[in-house]
């Protein structure tokens, strides 16, 4: 049996994510801070969720150290975890960043999801195969003005995807894939944003106006059929749109 843990599948690219996993029947256990009631009704039966602010670390620890997690997978044949939940803030040169919103998006960012790759390498049963995804952008690979914090946390998720290959352990794979850019509340909250905290704020507005965005159940439905595919992790580093032409 195929099982999928999707973080952050309330809305946005997770919901996308989810939605995708449940319609080709594969079970989800969802993480977010809120449900998705509506989800939930489409696919009765197949998602169960887990309320948690992933960004604070001693909560995700403590749900990480019950049984949840490892009750959840115990008839998993295949195991993927699909790290999705993470934040843009805070936008802004290091002045104008407040460092408790900095702490809390590495907490989401990069802690989040090291520890739920932990976790779930731990508790799925062996011989489960276990894929782990981490849904990376192209800022982790080229600097931006005014997202010094997304940009290095990105880059931190595509550095472990490398390090864990490197460790060559059997049956688990990984890949810090960037999805492109996609028409998500993030990019809404991207064109919102004042030019002193991010100068390139019209160049993406006009990716909006021009139709340039991908929608998100465009690319969950690649990245779904990516995860699943025996190529899967073959580099450690990816880009959806050159696996996708």
């Amino acid at each position: 049996m195929i099982k999928a843990i999707v973080s952050g599948h309330s809305r946005g690219l997770g919901a996308a994510l989810a939605d995708e996993f449940l319609a080709r029947g594969i079970a989800v256990l969802g993480l977010a801070r809120h449900a998705n009631p509506a989800l939930a009704a489409r696919h009765p039966g197949l998602l169960q969720e887990a309320v948690l602010d992933l960004a604070d670390p001693a909560a995700l620890a403590a749900w990480l150290e019950g049984p949840a997690l490892r009750d959840w997978l115990a008839d998993a044949g295949t195991a993927l975890l699909v790290n999705n939940a993470g934040t843009l803030q805070p936008m802004g040169p290091p002045a104008l960043q407040d460092p408790a919103a900095v702490a809390r998006a590495v907490a989401l960012n990069v802690a989040a999801p090291l520890m739920l790759s932990a976790a779930l390498c731990a508790a799925a049963p062996a011989p489960c195969i276990r894929r782990v995804l981490h849904v990376s952008s192209g800022a982790a690979r080229k600097p931006y003005p005014g997202w010094s914090v997304y940009c290095a946390t990105k880059a931190a998720l595509d550095h472990h995807a490398r390090a864990v290959a490197a460790d060559d352990v059997a049956g688990l794979r990984i890949c810090s894939l960037a999805p492109g850019v996609l028409d998500t509340g993030m990019q809404a909250e991207i064109r919102a944003t004042p030019l002193a905290r991010f100068p390139l704020r019209d160049r993406f507005a006009e990716m909006q106006r021009s139709g340039g965005l991908v929608a998100p159940a465009e690319a969950a439905m690649h990245l779904v059929d990516y995860l699943l595919d025996d190529g899967f992790g073959a580099e450690p580093v990816a880009d959806l749109r050159e696996l996708t032409g």
